[in-house]
């Protein structure tokens, strides 16, 4: 089978994964410009069944930020505009919505490198998750236990200002906070970045009993092919802005071009740097 009918194949089982349910999240053919110049995103479709973990892939400046940032609806404040398409996010479209109407609607992102308040103390940190959410003191200590549960070592860490954590502790304290929102989905812009292979392994477990015990819907942007499929369900393939395969990640985990171009593996082992920069000239799905 070639990678083409492989695609279509793929393509075939998507979200109707979840058939007869509408997803929670559907991406429809959006196109994106920032500064009114600059074609970032051209023809994206995407969806997130109810209570599943989506994985967006692809490389460095293949557009997958700027695809969350536009479901997150934080694309205006850095210049950028959904100019084609529609999002729509449990079937109401997203937009005419604010950052904080989002959030209000249960969605929350949680964005690349951290971004954690250096100056407070990691318990201060997750505390402002919760500052949308009208609820009382004692509610609001429940959602900090319930935290802790999930992360113990921010327990042990919650009088430390979250500047001088590691950056493991303060990728925990972003999804963290984030949970202290009670989302009923998250959108994770590279939880794996910059961080250890343990410490990977033991967020993405924690994302994994987020989705399973919590019923969150997840969709998460990762360069990290290997892992990424690991935990996913379905997942896309973005480059240079379009979408180019997407299918079950067992499938895409098992594809052919996918080993061979995202992993690094082919039926000869792995491939040297020279002949991958010789393979993406001729990615067959192109």
């Amino acid at each position: 089978m070639n990678a083409q009918a492989e695609n279509t194949q793929m393509q075939s089982a998507a979200p109707a994964a979840a058939a007869g349910a509408p997803p929670i999240l559907a991406v429809k053919n959006i196109e994106v410009i920032y500064d009114h110049v600059i074609l970032v995103l051209r023809g994206v479709s995407l969806e997130v069944p109810q209570g599943k973990i989506v994985a967006l892939l692809g490389g460095n400046g293949a557009g997958k930020s700027t695809t969350l940032k536009s479901v997150s609806t934080l694309l205006a404040s850095e210049r950028g505009d959904v100019t084609k398409g529609s999002i729509e996010y449990r079937g109401q479209r997203t937009d005419q919505l604010t950052p904080g109407d989002m959030v209000g609607l249960g969605m929350v992102q949680v964005m690349e490198g951290r971004h954690c308040f250096a100056h407070l103390t990691v318990e201060d940190n997750l505390l402002t998750g919760a500052y949308t959410r009208k609820i009382s003191k004692s509610e609001r200590a429940d959602a900090l236990e319930r935290v802790y549960a999930y992360f113990p070592r921010l327990k042990v860490r919650r009088a430390s200002l979250a500047g001088y954590t590691s950056g493991g502790e303060q990728q925990m304290t972003a999804i963290g906070r984030a949970m202290m929102a009670k989302p009923s989905m998250l959108l994770l812009d590279e939880p794996s970045m910059g961080l250890a292979p343990q410490i990977v392994a033991e967020i993405f477990e924690i994302v994994r009993d987020l989705n399973s015990k919590e019923g969150v819907s997840i969709l998460l942007a990762e360069q990290n092919t290997n892992v990424a499929l690991k935990y996913a369900d379905y997942g896309y393939i973005l480059e240079s802005g379009r979408i180019m395969m997407d299918g079950p990640a067992k499938d895409l985990a098992e594809n052919a071009d996918v080993k061979e171009f995202y992993l690094g593996l082919s039926t000869e082992g792995r491939k040297s740097f020279r002949d991958m920069k010789s393979y993406r000239r001729r990615k067959r799905w192109l």
